[in-house]
């Protein structure tokens, strides 16, 4: 039988705040554990929440970016169940009304667009955190992100894939980076997602039996947790077995998901409107201001891209599916005048060297200012394309500025067109059977026939002749 697989994603966002959503209390990141949880965060008697007018400013953006409908009134509500991680034994969060209404993003995925809808997305605290290593059998409690405030970005169950849940995970990702309300780090938890996955017969209209993965925090395991799902679920299926309704973790080091909870329901949380708080009321002059701000998109920018450095749209897309790299380009770009050899090394190799590395754009050891400058040196012939990868590799270690490692390494390419004859000479006069095989061969099959005579050059000149004046005399003598 063949089988179709349906995926929905439920993303948890940290916003970033300088303080919790209904308190004052901190949401730096690092601080020793529970020293920035306050009365409030801990709804100690006699505490009365204040909600974040910048968190509100933060999702009111996020909506407009997904072309959503803003809710001009939302409300908050208490979502109650006991969890050691949850002081309050309620989390305030939104239901009925949220703030984000239905939107929808488009992600690219293998030269085709397809466009996923969004049911909503909606406001809420974060819990604290359980620790369960170095506590010998015992679990410790850091309250510290308790009260962060959240926005919960709800998908339809409308991607078919593992590739395309991590692709509507990453334009979301790419999306709250370049609003600037949250650093989308799902290392340190500012970004997390949970997913719900079913397969059903292909053709069949009926969705299955869904189960919820909780808490991936990477890309890599998004893609292998949903896999690994979807393959134990056909599995029992094909076995005349059933699905069962439950929330299960992901374990990266076995590859496999298991059951931690049945799957709850809304009636099982108890929801009612917070007593505490008023409703959240927007008018179009606050909704205005806000569209006013918002920064230049993804998607505005690949236009943009496309458009004014005639890249190619797959060029233009993974430039800016990152704010900071589509930034990076750009500086790249207006140093050295030249859009598609700074994409090209941008894209090349200057992403390896950062995937190499593990290490983010913004932490570069190459700055945009010295890659420009590098690409510089390769249009005006002080070196060749393939000395600039050494002049890069000395870059990154910090070894000085382009002109300096050029010049204390000797590496400046030989354009003396008398040097370069010589070499030629020598290289001919020592390989007179290849230049027979050469004279001798059709004209489709010389050009790969050159290259060894060019490989024999450039070794002789340690890589340092000018490429285009080489291959001139050569075909010229040969």
């Amino acid at each position: 039988m063949q089988w179709e697989t349906v995926i929905g994603l439920e993303v948890h966002v940290q916003l970033a705040t300088k303080s919790k959503i209904f308190s004052g209390a901190s949401t730096a990141f690092g601080a020793t554990a529970n020293t920035q949880a306050c009365a409030i965060d801990l709804a100690l008697p006699g505490t009365l929440p204040v909600v974040n007018a910048e968190a509100i400013r933060m999702a009111t953006s996020f909506g407009l970016a997904i072309n959503a409908e803003i809710g001009k009134k939302s409300v908050f509500e208490r979502k109650n169940y006991f969890y050691p991680d949850l002081p309050k034994g309620y989390q305030v969060t939104q239901l009925a009304e949220p703030i984000v209404g239905a939107g929808h993003i488009d992600i690219h995925l293998n030269g085709e667009t397809k466009r996923l809808r969004i049911h909503h997305a909606h406001l809420e605290e974060d819990a604290g955190k359980s620790l369960h290593e170095d506590f010998h059998g015992m679990t410790g409690i850091d309250l510290n992100r308790a009260g962060t405030p959240l926005i919960e970005i709800v998908s339809e169950p409308d991607m078919r894939s593992a590739e395309e849940a991590v692709a509507y995970l990453k334009k979301i990702h790419s999306i709250i980076t370049y609003l600037g309300i949250s650093d989308g780090d799902m290392s340190q938890g500012s970004m997390r997602c949970d997913a719900n996955v079913s397969v059903r017969p292909k053709g069949q209209a009926e969705l299955g039996t869904r189960t919820e993965l909780k808490n991936i925090n990477s890309f890599r395991f998004v893609e292998k947790a949903i896999h690994t799902e979807v393959e134990r679920q056909i599995d029992i299926l094909e076995d005349g077995g059933k699905i069962v309704q439950e929330t299960r973790l992901y374990d990266a080091e076995k590859n496999e998901t298991r059951s931690m909870r049945s799957k709850e329901v809304a009636n099982d949380y108890r929801y009612f409107p917070e007593p505490d708080l008023l409703p959240v009321i927007l008018d179009e002059a606050f909704i205005d201001q806000v569209r006013k701000q918002l920064p230049e998109l993804p998607e505005a920018k690949c236009q943009r891209f496309i458009e004014q450095y005639q890249l190619s749209d797959y060029d233009a897309n993974i430039l800016t599916a990152n704010r900071a790299l589509a930034d990076y380009f750009e500086n790249v770009s207006t140093h050295c005048k030249d859009a598609k050899l700074a994409a090209n090394w941008v894209m090349g190799e200057l992403s390896a060297a950062l995937n190499k590395n593990d290490t983010a754009i913004e932490h570069s050891p190459v700055s945009d200012r010295q890659l420009g400058e590098l690409i510089l040196r390769i249009k005006d012939n002080t070196i060749s394309g393939k000395i600039a990868k050494q002049v890069f590799d000395a870059l990154w270690q910090g070894q000085g500025e382009v002109d300096q490692i050029i010049k204390e390494q000797g590496l400046e390419q030989v354009s003396d067109s008398g040097a370069i004859e010589a070499m030629v000479d020598k290289v001919i006069a020592s390989n007179p059977q290849q230049v027979e095989n050469y004279r001798n061969a059709p004209a489709e099959k010389r050009g790969k026939m050159l290259g060894f005579f060019v490989g024999q050059i450039m070794k002789i000149s340690q890589g340092k002749a000018n490429p285009q004046q080489v291959n001139e005399l050569l075909l010229k003598k040969l």
